[in-house]
């Protein structure tokens, strides 16, 4: 029963590292951080990703350019950039680790405890990109309503919101923390079922008897 229930937590939970993987990946590269429609001309939108801007007009032609410089880029976007590629490769190398962990592989399955450490390195491993993608969404975001919020700013100047990619990196970052979480904590439960071996205990046969019968202590005297 205990085995079952882990091989369902390492099921779910890779599923959940997978999706979690590939949103943060989407979340880098989209130019959907922030959103601002200009009151002047309402008829383009304005999208700012990490590594490009794109204006995208009514007909539905959409022009993008990439930024011109990763110095002039704002600290968050500069470090944003940096987190969201470490968490891409985290995120890979959790999946890599986990997969090789898991009870259906037959990869190590006579070292059940390199198998427990494998999946355990990999649950950490997503927690960790996990972490490192829900700081930089977190961190853009909150500057984001700063600047919305600002009252030095005239009312005529248009602000910046919150793009699509904030959210999808938000779920991208839950997916792979509880993807993580589950890998992690499915270990417990498969050393819990792993079986003991069978303790075998034979008593010695009495020395000089044939076919190694015993003989009560108190019929000694009539053998004799």
């Amino acid at each position: 029963m205990a085995g079952g229930c882990g091989a369902k937590a390492q099921g779910g939970g890779m599923l959940l590292a997978l999706l979690g993987w590939i949103s943060s990946c989407v979340t880098t590269f989209v130019p959907l951080w922030k959103n601002l429609n200009l009151d002047l001309n309402e008829l383009e939108v304005w999208n700012m990703g990490l590594w490009q801007v794109c204006i995208t007009q009514e007909e539905g032609v959409v022009e993008c350019q990439a930024h011109g410089s990763f110095l002039a880029l704002p600290p968050e976007l500069r470090i944003s950039r940096l987190l969201m590629c470490l968490s891409n490769g985290l995120g890979l190398l959790g999946c890599l680790l986990a997969a090789l962990g898991l009870e259906g592989w037959r990869t190590c399955e006579d070292k059940p405890g390199r198998k427990r450490r494998l999946l355990l390195g990999g649950g950490v491993t997503l927690g960790m990109a996990g972490i490192t993608t829900l700081v930089p969404v977190s961190w853009v975001a909150y500057n984001t309503v700063l600047d919305f919020w600002d009252e030095t700013v005239p009312d005529i100047v248009p602000r910046w919101e919150f793009g699509e990619a904030t959210f999808l990196g938000w779920f991208a970052g839950a997916f792979l923390a509880a993807g993580g979480l589950l890998l992690a904590c499915s270990t417990r439960s498969t050393k819990t079922a792993t079986p003991l071996p069978p303790s075998c205990h034979h008593d010695p046969a009495a020395p000089g008897l044939a076919g190694g019968h015993h003989l009560h202590p108190r019929n000694a005297d009539l053998v004799i």
